[in-house]
């Protein structure tokens, strides 16, 4: 664990910009000594002052409120100064100046909200929900932040690192008294437990993924020839005119991305430029980083025109080829396809189904992307692609490293319930029920790396 500086850190806490308040925080054990310098005296604890905030020559450079919380009581733990004044940037860097020249210097993103996690305030979960609710694309998002925030994600991991303990308590028991006549396994007692505990523990696994949505979204890149409808397609996703559609092949360059809210889950949708040989070098440069987003998407839109093409697999098939894109997406899972302009087709045409799926899995709906016909059941499948099931209000943000965590202590649990079942030995089981533990201490922090704390704090605001 990281040692806890007994320095004094100072920072600006509000966003950048002008406002009309602004806040200079500080934290540490000199904080009733920058009190004195600044406000020329020494605030009571949990008190609102207004006074003058001056400089270290006597100046007065703003006018607010001044607020003290005293150690244990502030949110890091320690002295807690929060000078509450105007939002102009000027007049903020001069109260920091001021701060800096009393004796505090200047804090590290994260800084503050690392010290409240080394002085026990809050765990890991909840301090990484703090900067998921500042960053939340959507309401669900926020309030999920809110719901990590209060514990609620934290408080399912330490029951389940409490039944974990319990597991290991028994275990650790058959292993020291195995001269005894007692035939643990013969109860049949930590096996019923393993797998109860197991079983839970997948459930929560489908609750953390469906946090990771609300955090992380899902990447949807559209994919086709020059004048499919992808860019059609992306403002209707969006419900307005993001990107700028003319029947000129090549319109679109560049990628651009549009982030919609469908029903509480963030979608990027990425319309790529049309693939296509071209000689012109801007568009060839589209056209690469078009096929660089195929690469990395979660769901990829394959937009055909059925105005040029037929609506059966054969078409599909030729249309990879024909966009040198590898077949072996038809077994990816990655892959839609999407039929467009369904409201040209003539009277004599055969009516097309709005969603349909073959023997492998591969789902083709039709649609037309410019009234809006079928887009209703595309929204409904990307969601369905998505695994996503809303929220019943009991949800919580997770982050990719719980994922990992949490599946890391999933499967130390399935080889544990192996070894139980095979009678392998009971220091073994022991091993595996130690690795899960870890795996969920983890993700609280009780057991994070120096690395990773810096890796995860680096990523906050200064101030925060």
């Amino acid at each position: 664990m990281s040692r806890i500086d007994t320095d004094t850190i100072c920072a600006i806490a509000t966003a950048p910009g002008r406002s009309g308040i602004g806040i200079v925080r500080i934290s540490g054990p000199d904080c009733q000594k920058i009190a004195t310098a600044i406000l020329g005296f020494s605030p009571r604890p949990r008190h609102a002052h207004f006074c003058r905030f001056s400089n270290p020559g006597g100046e007065v450079v703003d006018q607010g409120v001044a607020l003290f919380f005293a150690a244990p009581h502030s949110f890091t733990g320690e002295d807690v100064l929060e000078l509450q004044g105007h939002g102009g940037p000027v007049v903020l860097g001069s109260v920091l100046r001021a701060a800096s020249a009393a004796g505090a210097r200047l804090a590290r993103p994260g800084e503050f909200s690392e010290r409240a996690f080394l002085n026990g305030k809050l765990d890991l979960v909840q301090l990484e929900s703090i900067a998921d609710l500042i960053d939340a694309g959507t309401e669900q998002a926020a309030r999920s932040a809110v719901h990590s925030l209060e514990g609620f994600f934290s408080s399912q991991v330490n029951d389940f690192v409490s039944r974990i303990t319990n597991l290991r308590v028994y275990v650790e028991a058959a292993i020291d008294f195995t001269d005894e006549d007692i035939d643990f396994m013969a109860e049949g007692r930590i096996q019923q437990t393993l797998q109860t505990t197991l079983q839970d523990l997948e459930n929560f696994l489908g609750k953390a993924r469906q946090g990771a949505l609300l955090k992380y979204g899902l990447k949807v890149v559209i994919a086709g020839e020059p004048n499919a409808g992808k860019s059609s397609l992306l403002n209707g996703l969006s419900g307005r005119d993001s990107a700028i559609v003319t029947d000129i092949p090549g319109t679109t360059r560049d990628i651009l991305t549009e982030t919609i809210n469908l029903d509480g889950l963030p979608l990027h949708i990425l319309d790529t430029a049309g693939l296509r040989d071209s000689r012109d070098a801007v568009e060839q440069e589209g056209i690469r980083r078009a096929r660089q987003a195929i690469d990395q998407a979660d769901r990829i839109l394959l937009l055909i025109d059925t105005q040029r093409h037929a609506m059966d697999e054969t078409v599909i098939r030729q249309q990879l080829q024909a966009l040198r894109l590898d077949e072996s997406l038809l077994d990816s899972g990655r892959l839609s396809v999407v039929f467009n302009k369904i409201d040209l087709r003539k009277p004599t045409d055969p009516v097309l189904p709005k969603h349909m799926e073959d023997q492998h899995g591969l789902t083709t709906l039709a649609l037309s992307a410019r009234t809006g016909e079928g887009m209703d059941e595309l929204r409904a499948y990307l969601k369905r692609c998505a695994g996503y099931q809303g929220s019943d209000g009991s949800g919580f943000i997770a982050r990719e490293r719980h994922i990992k965590a949490l599946i890391g202590c999933r499967d130390a649990l399935r080889e544990g319930l192996t070894r139980l079942e095979e009678r392998a030995g009971w220091e073994l089981l022991a091993e595996d029920l130690r690795i899960a533990q870890n795996c969920l201490g983890e993700i609280t922090g009780r057991f994070t790396s120096d690395d990773l704390l810096g890796k995860i704090f680096s990523s906050f605001c200064i101030g925060k």
